[in-house]
């Protein structure tokens, strides 16, 4: 109200001395600004304040009386802070949809407990609507919601669900270290909350984003339980990431940069760290510099350094391609823990003296030096162990404490080139799209790429050779422009070991073997790896194990696997389900012409022109998405005439980054095309 009385007083008094022509063109401004979160001629963009790594929940699924039609407050503490902000939420890793009913945001009136400042209390939006479901493995991003979002603010966020099945592959964070609380029912606007159920977990709370100054960043931090706060409990917010980001806050050269915990407990750095990499650090929003502080548990598993020192060089890769400083941590001592012995004591020597080597990573945070014991090298100091490999809460303080704060005070610089999307050569295949043979099933499946996949039939295996033939191999043909090395991705849902095999063959090579895919859901595996030329090549899959499914193919030079569903495929189709004849499952049909879709420039700063021409009048859904199939915006739901047609797109507030344009008209027909706003 406040706002809207100033508003009014400013408006008549320009009535006294400006012409109405002028006063529609300020009006048109500030109407601008107000939308898009920001004053006029300032840039602002979208800058993570607080995140966490999602993944299946297993085990840990949520206590009674569950999730389904009741309440879960969250709690969480920010670091940055704003006037604007959107929140992320995940169901990436279920077979199931998600509801939310609604969701609401409030300050936390205390510093623990559940009970809020009811005065606080905002609802969020989903595209402006109070409700929303994640459809299996995907995201979804709340509407920008004015929100006056101090520094360091403890934010509780409280959802009143629908429909959410209680499953081991549920989406959830282990380690928030802080309660979250259950209640039944719709309690979303409850400012107590008492007499709940606790549980220490996050569930499919992902992100907070604030609308931020062109100078405000992220750090993105990559761990294993040291960074995820092993043995803190209570809600204290006191894991070294956030002892780090209250002296960065703390300090006016370094307020404006954020820290963003990423750390799963007992994982690796080698196998899902890598791809975590892709997934949990290079999809946060504003960010500039990457902590890496992993591999003690690689060490732990007798690793040997050198693949250690290779996965470092990976993510170093990609951080520079991508314009991201990278610093890497070294890894503490663990004498007194069943990880010691003296050659994993040598091996975790070798890889600190790379990691404090000049020119590998950007800067070496020595976490080793900081915390092991004088007299004995190979052991943290007493006074800061809990248990001789993960620091007790005083540990985490002054490992927190000891990282540089000048390390972030640069800005924007060009670190060995650009990303450059042009180098990227990505192609996607739908297996059930390829002409598929008799020992093959064609199902339905709303959590797998086009809703449908290919299954090894039941009694069909050929466990010591590749069965050949139409009946048995399924052929996808792709073309290449750059010389480079390729990877073999396949999107796979094989739960058990009974089902987790294929044969493949790329051109006139021999089959591969390719067994041991064992996935929990659909999940992105590499197969093989190819030094291709230009040119045209065919690759071959047929079967190992029955019961095997797989739903989609990526042939790419990008290190890391898709996300999500992938990019759309070049051979889409629809499945004609309208018969019980299992013939019938194996015909689709097929889309029309493209559409000539097409944008420029590209890349682009705010504004691009969209082109595309229609042969027929058609209703068009004109849609922008992420990589990983989040829906970003609606440009345009509307009849079209049968002609060239040209929309101009504001796209203030989206990150920069690399985006799917999709174009699909009445009769379902889609094209695609990979636009990149700078």
């Amino acid at each position: 109200m406040i706002k809207k009385y100033l508003f009014n007083k400013t408006c008549q008094r320009i009535l006294s001395f400006l012409s109405i022509v002028t006063i529609m063109a300020i009006l048109l401004i500030f109407t601008s600004a107000f939308a898009s979160g920001q004053t006029a001629g300032e840039t602002k963009k979208w800058v993570g304040t607080w995140s966490c790594a999602p993944y299946a929940a297993a085990e840990h699924t949520p206590p009674p009386p569950y999730l389904a039609n009741n309440t879960l407050r969250q709690i969480v503490r920010v670091s940055i802070g704003g006037d604007t902000l959107r929140l992320k939420f995940s169901n990436i890793t279920c077979s199931t949809p998600v509801t939310m009913n609604s969701v609401n945001i409030a300050v936390l009136a205390n510093q623990t407990g559940s009970a809020i400042d009811a005065a606080t209390l905002k609802p969020l939006t989903f595209n402006g609507n109070d409700a929303v479901t994640m459809n299996p493995y995907s995201e979804v991003y709340s509407d920008p919601l004015g929100f006056p979002l101090t520094p360091g603010t403890r934010l509780a966020i409280t959802i009143y669900y629908g429909a959410c099945e209680t499953a081991p592959d549920m989406t959830f964070h282990y380690g928030s270290r802080t309660d979250s609380y259950i209640l039944r029912g719709d309690q979303s606007t409850s400012a107590a909350f008492s007499g709940s159920t606790t549980v220490e977990r996050w569930y499919n709370l992902s992100t907070i984003e604030v609308l931020a100054p062109s100078d405000f960043a992220a750090i993105g931090v990559l761990g294993n339980s040291i960074t995820d706060g092993y043995g803190l409990h209570g809600g204290l917010k006191n894991k070294w990431t956030d002892k780090f980001s209250e002296k960065l806050l703390n300090d006016t050269a370094t307020d404006h940069v954020s820290v963003l915990n990423l750390g799963i407990g007992a994982t690796w750095l080698t196998t899902s760290g890598i791809s975590r990499f892709r997934q949990d650090i290079l999809n946060q929003s504003g960010l500039r510099w990457v902590i890496v502080f992993y591999g003690v548990n690689d060490i732990g598993g007798n690793l040997p350094a050198a693949n250690i020192i290779d996965a470092y060089e990976k993510m170093i890769e990609q951080a520079h391609l991508h314009n991201i400083r990278i610093y890497g941590a070294t890894i503490t001592p663990f004498k007194g823990h069943g990880y010691y012995s003296e050659g994993r004591e040598a091996v975790r020597n070798q890889v600190n003296e790379w990691i404090r080597t000049p020119g590998n990573f950007d800067v070496c945070i020595d976490f080793d030096k900081v915390i092991r014991d004088p007299s004995d090298t190979t052991k943290m100091q007493a006074a800061y162990s809990n248990d001789w490999l993960h620091p007790n809460a005083e540990g985490y303080r002054v490992l927190g404490e000891s990282v540089d704060a000048e390390l972030f005070t640069g800005g924007d610089t060009i670190i060995g080139g650009q990303y450059n999307p042009e180098r990227i050569e990505e192609h996607y295949f739908e297996a059930e799209c390829s002409t598929v043979g008799e020992n093959w099933d064609i199902k339905s499946d709303i959590g797998a790429s086009n809703g449908a996949f290919i299954s090894v039939k039941d009694g069909v295996q050929s466990l010591n050779f590749a069965s050949e033939g139409d009946d048995n191999v399924v052929d996808f043909t792709f073309s290449i422009n750059i010389d480079s090395t390729y990877y073999l991705y396949a999107r796979l849902n094989c739960p058990s070991p009974d089902d987790d095999s294929y044969w493949v063959k790329l051109d006139n090579g021999n089959w591969v073997m390719c067994n041991g895919l064992g996935t929990s859901g659909w999940q992105w595996v590499q197969l093989q790896t190819y030094n291709l030329t230009a040119g045209e090549h065919n690759l071959s899959v047929t079967y190992r194990e029955d019961g095997a499914s797989f739903d989609k193919i990526c042939i790419s030079n990008y290190i890391f696997a898709p996300l999500g569903m992938g990019e759309e495929a070049v051979n889409i189709c629809e499945p004609d389900t309208t018969s019980d004849d299992p013939d019938d499952s194996r015909s689709f049909k097929t889309p029309g012409t493209g559409f000539n879709l097409n944008n420029y420039p590209n890349p682009f700063q705010n504004n691009t022109v969209i082109e595309f021409e229609l042969q027929d009048k058609s209703f068009i859904s004109l849609n922008l998405f992420s990589l990983v199939g989040e829906k970003i915006a609606e440009i345009a739901a509307k009849e079209f005439t049968a002609n060239r047609h040209q929309i101009e797109f504001a796209c203030y507030g989206i990150p920069p980054g690399v985006y799917m344009l999709t174009l699909t008209d009445k009769n379902r027909n889609l094209a695609h095309h990979k636009i990149l706003k700078r």
